[in-house]
């Protein structure tokens, strides 16, 4: 288990500890309050006041969020309920430029005086700021949409779904586990809902309503001769959907090595899977360090891109206004203007998409109030665009924002956070064994692991969950003690083949860190299976003595 699963994990299995870093985790509320809703207009009535008071006391610009927060997690281990807790987060976050200068105020008090003394806040802010300020802020035109709005595309709500009904799912795969020989096991559901309303003074009144879930377990085998055990977290994905994901009959799936899911999860035949594979690995041979060629699932190649092309194309990174969090990036604006920069090779053609359908990242419109939308980063391998908001639109020519902006709840300022980023799939129609019979010396990868990347997000080490050989085109036996070490350049000018879109598929993570303070945000990843030749493969196994 990574260590940040250990923190996530054990937080959330001992009262929640971490979740308060998590999305803006609020007061214990009783489940059917999770149904209940705030009147439109009356947000609306709210935001004008704000809007009011800001330009009336000097505020060239100004944008409020009313944003209620309710978030939902069930965890178990073994036969067990460890914890079920519903809870709400409900508040304003005003934003403003005075003076040239961002002010930005926050409160718990949703009256309409509470929102004017905020309001007044955030300009004073505003105006502090500008005494100390260089130049002004420059914000890229955005027109007002007037009232709209947006929901996550529903089958079922999660919170709509009794709480029994998901602890006897998830203490059902925790017996599928026991039965199958593991002798530890946890799993968890955990469904959030964002209900955001924004308005500006550029004219948009936007409704929107955001749901994602994240199923997840972990399954532990211990050896007693040898001493030793091993894991398999679940290859489930974090989504952008309702409850109709955990439909096994709608489970789009491909029986061999592991179960492929794309739209649906079926988490007891998975969980049966990884406690099968669990007591494998504790048999697998020791990885031969050398040169292979590697066959990498979208259950793993997810983490890849988030950390060596979501995170280094951020703006704010190459520009080193984000350099204490995971630090900046390689991709220095000099390798953008020249038009010519080789990040990977002709294969490598990676999209920023705040719009994918059942994806973390999708919404209608991002926190400034800008509709969201698709664009190259990179492009037949070179570096094409970053990631931009609006006061960052500027720098690099575009006359508009990208719509990547988010903040993790109310009472946080927005800024630019990553959008989905994903590897594209390949034109030419090429199935998973298809490519595997051309691997003469080569390992196949599944699920994510530990990974280390420096602060240029330029050398990197990246794990695994299952690692299988590869022999003269079939897969040979399991493999243990798997890692890979390259540098982002490098590995992506390797990747020589991308499998169709027919293996498409989404990761993602659902606590991605940036910022001082620091804010979590939810963002997928997608990719078809990918071929990265001659990648160096090194053995991880700790020897004691």
């Amino acid at each position: 288990m990574r260590r940040r699963d250990f923190i996530y994990l054990t937080g959330i299995g001992t009262g929640a500890l971490m979740m308060p870093s998590l999305t803006g985790f609020g007061k214990e509320i009783d489940p059917l309050q999770a149904l209940e809703s705030v009147d439109v207009k009356i947000k609306k009535e709210l935001a004008d006041v704000a809007l009011n008071a800001a330009k009336s006391n000097g505020a060239s610009y100004a944008d409020v969020r009313i944003g209620r927060y309710l978030n939902q997690f069930v965890v178990t281990r073994e036969n067990k309920v460890l914890n079920v807790a519903n809870t709400e987060s409900y508040g304003i976050g005003i934003r403003v430029i005075a003076n040239g200068c961002w002010g930005f105020a926050a409160t718990n008090d949703v009256t309409k005086e509470g929102m004017a003394k905020t309001a007044l806040r955030a300009v004073a802010v505003a105006k502090a700021n500008a005494k100390i300020g260089s130049a002004p802020v420059q914000l890229a035109p955005q027109k007002g949409y007037g009232e709209v709005s947006w929901k996550t595309p529903l089958e079922k709500n999660a919170f709509e779904v009794p709480i029994k009904e998901k602890v006897d799912l998830l203490l059902n795969a925790n017996g599928v586990a026991m039965a199958g020989g593991a002798n530890f096991v946890n799993s968890t559901m955990f469904a959030v809902n964002e209900q955001k309303y924004f308005a500006s003074t550029d004219g948009s009144y936007i409704d929107q309503d955001i749901h994602r879930l994240y199923p997840s377990f972990n399954v532990t085998k211990i050896d007693p001769t040898a001493g030793g055990f091993e894991t398999r977290r679940s290859l489930s994905s974090p989504v952008g959907m309702g409850y109709e994901y955990m439909d096994p009959l709608a489970s789009e799936k491909v029986l061999g090595i592991t179960t492929r899911y794309k739209k649906r999860y079926d988490i007891l035949e998975d969980i049966k899977y990884a406690t099968q594979q669990a007591g494998d690995k504790l048999k697998a041979k020791s990885v031969e360090p050398g040169k292979y060629d590697l066959v990498l699932d979208p259950s793993h190649l997810w983490l890849t891109i988030h950390e060596s092309v979501g995170h280094p194309t951020e703006l704010d990174r190459v520009l080193g206004y984000e350099a204490n969090y995971a630090g900046t990036s390689f991709l220095t604006l000099d390798k953008w203007k020249t038009g010519k920069f080789n990040f990977g090779s002709k294969n490598v053609n990676v999209v920023g998409d705040k719009t994918q359908v059942g994806s973390l990242g999708a919404v209608g419109y991002d926190d400034e109030g800008v509709k969201c939308k698709k664009w190259d980063i990179i492009k037949d391998g070179i570096l094409v665009n970053y990631q931009a908001i609006r006061d960052q639109a500027h720098i690099i020519g575009l006359t508009e924002s990208q719509g990547c902006c988010y903040a993790q709840s109310w009472q946080d300022v927005q800024f630019q956070r990553m959008p989905n980023v994903s590897l594209q799939p390949g034109k030419t129609p090429l199935s998973v064994d298809d490519m595997i019979k051309n691997v003469e010396k080569g390992v196949y990868i599944i699920g994510d692991g530990s990974f280390s990347i420096d602060q240029q997000r330029y050398n990197f080490q990246f794990g695994g969950q299952l690692f299988y050989e590869i022999k003269e085109g079939k897969i040979a036996g399991m493999l243990n003690d798997v890692a890979y070490q390259a540098n982002t350049q490098e590995f992506w000018n390797s990747c020589t083949q991308v499998c169709d879109e027919r293996d498409y598929r989404l990761g993602g993570a659902f606590n991605d860190g940036k910022g001082q303070p620091s804010q979590s945000s939810a963002v997928s990843h997608g990719s078809s299976t990918a071929l990265f030749k001659g990648v160096n493969v090194i053995n991880t196994k700790r020897k004691i003595g």
